[in-house]
């Protein structure tokens, strides 16, 4: 299915209570995800666009009208064991481990995939990425619907993640068939996804479950360099696309002593600033954003900011560097994809 291929359709954004959800709203978001439509749905990392993880059709078209690129594979999003094991082919000691630790929470595991899962979910790889979310209305759909959710952010391929409703709707109004709105989210980035079918077991997208926190499960990790390069033809994880995560104004990530001369310099070219911060001070310019120097505080509101920043008519974005640690190691890998390439 192409872009030309996609019939327009009315968007309707209905409000729903983030920790109490009405079933009836529930419902009505479950029986259009089983007609086959797109549901745009809060998690606690990012807002998903939901498809109905056994129907082919529907997840293709969530390609489509992501403009997703065909190697960038799925997350599936299942609410209790019985999905998690319907949709993989192996349930080791490792993933009992992590499951059992941080499930419902904001990890993914990539495992091999069940033969009886649509290869359109996996982008034709032999394994899944597969989480079980902890936020109330994702989980209500998910037992609604009765089915495992293939659910990637919503928002137009490679464009910044959607923390709001109000971003989705930028974004793909028009596009999807359903929006609930549950306020925005709160781990504000996308989930860690480890992968566990390589020995060592390897992190292919940082996220807010640190490093630290997994290895003391299952020992070290393999670490991939980020942004990553592609590894096969077929990426074994969202998240791995070089650029990515991305604003349309250009992004430069900017060291700390730099920021305030690189700021009067671009000023001086006639260049409209915006700038985000954490460390150096921010009052030289309105269009200036400070933000938590604790990498938990400044992850929940990047996008956030850069959705605000992005819509202000600006030409460049200045970000400051994050500390080169791991605790910041998530937020480096989205700055990194979302910057612009020299």
């Amino acid at each position: 299915m192409s872009d030309r291929d996609l019939i327009p359709r009315h968007t309707r954004l209905l409000r729903v209570d983030p920790a109490s959800p009405d079933s009836d709203i529930l419902r009505e978001a479950a029986e259009t995800i089983l007609r086959g439509g797109l549901v745009a749905i809060p998690t606690e990392t990012v807002y998903g666009l939901a498809a109905n993880a056994w129907d082919d059709s529907a997840v293709k078209s969530i390609f489509a009208t992501k403009k997703r690129p065909s190697i960038n594979p799925l997350i599936v999003h299942v609410a209790d064991e019985v999905m998690v094991k319907s949709v993989v082919a192996a349930w080791p000691p490792m993933a009992r481990e992590l499951a059992a630790k941080f499930w419902p929470g904001p990890l993914t595991l990539v495992l091999p995939k069940a033969a009886t899962l649509p290869d359109a979910v996996t982008a034709g790889g032999s394994t899944v990425a597969v989480r079980w979310p902890t936020h109330a209305v994702a989980l209500g759909v998910i037992r609604a619907a009765g089915v495992p959710l293939a659910a990637p952010s919503a928002n137009l391929s490679g464009e910044l993640s959607p923390t709001r409703a109000d971003h989705v709707l930028r974004s793909l109004a028009g596009r999807i068939d359903l929006i609930l709105d549950a306020g925005p989210t709160t781990a504000g980035i996308e989930s860690t996804v480890i992968d566990l079918t390589h020995s060592p077991p390897r992190l292919l997208r940082p996220g807010p479950i640190s490093v630290a926190q997994i290895e003391a499960v299952i020992g070290p990790l393999a670490r991939l360099k980020f942004p990553a390069e592609t590894l096969d033809a077929v990426l074994p994880s969202p998240g791995m696309l070089a650029r990515h995560y991305a604003p349309r104004t250009r992004l430069e990530i900017v060291a700390a002593e730099h920021l305030r001369f690189r700021t009067a310099e671009l000023t001086g070219q006639g260049e409209r600033v915006g700038t985000l911060c954490s460390t150096v001070g921010s009052d030289w310019d309105q269009n200036v954003v400070r933000l938590s120097c604790d990498a938990v505080e400044f992850a929940a509101r990047l996008f956030e900011v850069l959705h605000d920043l992005d819509g202000r008519g600006l030409t460049v974005l200045l970000v400051e560097r994050p500390p080169d640690t791991d605790d910041w190691l998530a937020v480096s890998d989205r700055l990194a994809r979302a910057a612009t390439p020299a």
